[in-house]
This record gives C-alpha cells, sequence and structure tokens, in this order.
C-alpha cells in the first residue's frame, strides 16, 4: 500500500486507476494488468485511488496480492470526482510512461504494450484510446458522445476522435505539467497541448460491455462538459492576460455607448438650429441603451483591472516550464 511504498528504482510504467464502487471488477482488473506487466517484463507501479466508494472496493484492495506489480492504495473520505482522484495519482507517479484506464473492465490491458511502443519509440508525448465500436447505449452515450468530441475538436484545435477514452499513455513530464480540476479529465488531451506538448496520437482500442455494475455518469456530465469546455477555452486563452478580453470588450461597449450618447445630443442641436420638434435625450429609450453600454463598459474594464491583480498575485505566474537547457563554457573558463 502507499505507506509502504519505499523503492528508490524508478519504475518502467505506472497505471492509475480511478474507481468509484468497483469492488466487483476489481479482483479481474489487476489479474489482467499483472499478465500484462509480466508478460512484457516491466517494473510497474499501479495506483488505485477510490474515490468515496460505498461498496467494499477498499477491503478488495487490501487484499490483492499481485506478482508484478506495487500497488499503491489512497481512499477518499468522500467521493470527489474523476478529475480528484486522476490529480492524485498524478501527483504520485514516478513511471517513466504513465498509463490511466477506468476500473470497469470496459478498458483492456492488453493495449498497453502498444501504446508504450507509440510513446518510447514513435516519440508521441500522449496518446489517447479511441473507442471506434462502443458498447453503450446509443441514446444517452454513442450519440452524445460523436456530438461531445466533434466539438472538443473545434474548440481546442486537438484532433481527436475520443477526448473522453479513459486509456491513455503519457510521458511521465505531461501528467506532472497538466492541472485537473473540476470535470477537465475530460479535456487532458487539451491542457497537455496548451502546456507545450503537441505530439499527440490516439490509437484505436478494445471496447468491452460492461460486466459488473452500472455507469457512474449522469445526464449532468453533457452540461457539464460544456461548460467546462468554455472554461477551458476562456483559461487556456485569457488566463495569464484577461485585461486582453475584458479590456477590449469594455472599450468597444463604452465607446459604442458614449457615442450614442453624443449622437443623441447632435441630433438635439441640429433640431433646435433648425427650429425643429424634437424630443429630450432623456425621454428616449436609446439613451437608457446607451447609458447601460456606457455603464458595462466601465464594468468590463474593471474586471479586467481586477484580473490582472489576481494574476500578478498568483504564486505561478512567472512560472514556466523549461523543456531542456545548456550552458556553453567559454574556451578561456575550460583551459582556466
Amino acid at each position: 500500500m502507499a505507506d509502504a511504498y519505499t523503492t528508490s528504482a524508478q519504475p518502467d510504467v505506472s497505471i492509475v486507476v480511478p474507481l468509484y464502487n468497483e469492488a466487483e471488477s476489481l479482483p479481474e482488473l489487476v489479474v489482467w494488468i499483472d499478465r500484462v506487466v509480466g508478460a512484457e517484463g516491466w517494473s510497474a507501479e499501479l495506483l488505485l485511488i477510490d474515490d468515496g466508494s460505498t461498496d467494499a472496493s477498499w477491503h478488495t484492495i487490501c487484499a490483492l496480492s499481485p506478482s508484478h506489480l506495487h500497488i499503491l492504495g489512497f481512499r477518499f473520505q468522500r467521493n470527489y470526482g474523476k478529475s480528484a482522484a486522476l490529480s492524485v495519482g498524478f501527483r504520485q507517479v514516478r513511471g517513466k510512461v504513465v498509463f490511466t484506464m477506468d476500473a470497469d473492465l470496459q478498458d483492456s490491458p492488453d493495449e498497453l504494450p502498444e501504446l508504450y511502443r507509440m510513446i518510447c519509440e514513435e516519440g508521441y508525448d500522449l496518446v489517447s484510446g479511441w473507442k471506434k465500436k462502443r458498447h453503450d447505449p446509443v441514446l444517452s452515450k454513442n450519440i452524445p458522445s460523436k456530438f461531445f468530441n466533434a466539438t472538443a475538436r473545434a474548440f481546442t484545435h486537438v484532433k481527436l476522435h475520443d477526448f473522453n477514452c479513459g486509456l491513455k499513455a503519457y510521458r511521465l513530464a505531461v501528467v506532472k505539467s497538466v492541472e485537473l480540476y473540476g470535470d477537465m479529465h475530460r479535456y487532458i488531451p487539451a491542457l497537455a497541448y496548451n502546456a507545450g506538448f503537441r505530439r499527440i496520437g490516439e490509437k484505436v482500442v478494445t471496447h468491452y460491455e460492461r460486466k459488473y455494475g452500472k455507469t457512474k455518469f449522469g445526464y449532468s456530465r453533457f452540461v457539464n462538459g460544456a461548460l467546462d469546455l468554455l472554461t477551458l477555452s476562456f483559461v487556456s486563452r485569457f488566463g495569464k492576460r484577461p485585461m486582453h478580453l475584458f479590456g477590449i470588450l469594455g472599450t468597444l461597449t463604452f465607446l459604442a455607448g458614449g457615442v450614442i450618447v453624443i449622437i443623441l445630443i447632435v441630433n438635439k442641436i441640429l433640431a433646435i438650429a433648425h427650429h425643429l420638434p424634437y424630443r429630450q435625450i432623456v425621454l428616449q429609450p436609446l439613451f437608457y441603451i446607451a447609458l447601460l453600454m456606457v455603464l458595462l463598459g466601465a464594468q468590463l474594464f474593471l474586471a479586467g483591472f481586477i484580473g490582472e491583480l489576481i494574476v500578478r498575485a498568483s504564486p505561478r505566474t512567472n512560472r514556466y516550464d523549461i523543456a531542456e537547457s545548456i550552458d556553453h563554457e567559454t574556451s578561456e573558463d575550460t583551459n582556466a
């Protein structure tokens, strides 16, 4: 278990499995993973993250005794969600290649060797599984999934067919760079892309029917997924420069309102000069629309200022991930 993990050597692979009420499937899954790891001759750690299960999942984890795996178990006090479970797993992993997969036996551990090869030999930073043939209900999962993936491709510019597939492989640096919160586990490829890891591939993987229990995701995931996608799009573009969005919108809105007021004033002056009938400016609906635009523009501009202050106060403001560095000594220093 986690407290007994004292091995200093870096393992070849780490496998992160978030789970919630999967006591029935866990023994079969671990035996399957253990068989694959043994056949490949990997040194491996398996991280099982119990996301506040209410069944016997934790007791099952404690009773596991595989032959080729070092198991680390983590149990949440309550259910926090898949992103939280993956985040904890990513903080703990040490393997050169990191896999994630679901615990419901719908992902096949037999796919791991090929995913490993794509990372190590083909140089990918991240490889996502593609459940091309799904064994899920058509109306509640398959069709919404196609729409979700098409929308995610359009917003993130990451060309994957299946963002939400739990079976993925990463270089260690990738999982140490992405920050998961909310339900952002759906967009790990996009988060990795925004962090500078641009070699992202995919592999068609076998998808099995659920053998035990039932799905843990309800219809709320559709709304949450859309909102998270908007959040990701905003943060990736304006997370470090909110004034570039709010300032521009505020300025344009403020100026538009001001121009409308000026036009109303000029029209009144011209009407008076030509002895034409006119209405008082404050009696015209357009005046109040302009006034609203001026106030809204000022608020947007101030929101941009507040956003900049928050960004400047963040401890991560000037933290940048350096991929490689080099330091050449001068010939004079070398000879000395």
